[in-house]
């Protein structure tokens, strides 16, 4: 019973400062994690986004390639049908 009698005492604003306080602690928390985070310097930056890049470039040309492969292989077939 005791603990009823408390909610009622603290009412609304108690749950409010609760709310603010978790939310405040959210924020506090995050900040310390990005602290913690150990940034690329700009050399890596440019290594990994040539890398990408290439990578890109390489994917790119495979997919034209099998793309036209398969296109021709589909005309063969369509015309030998026909």
């Amino acid at each position: 019973m005791a603990d009823k009698t408390e909610k009622k005492k603290k009412g609304f604003f108690a749950g409010v400062k609760g709310a603010f306080g978790r939310f405040a602690k959210y924020f506090r928390d995050t900040k310390s994690e990005v602290k913690k985070v150990v940034w690329p310097s700009k050399k890596q930056i440019i290594n990994n986004t040539c890398i990408v890049l290439v990578v890109v470039v390489i994917a790119a040309i495979m997919i034209f390639l099998l793309d036209s492969v398969f296109g021709l292989v589909l005309d063969l077939l369509l015309k030998t049908a026909g």
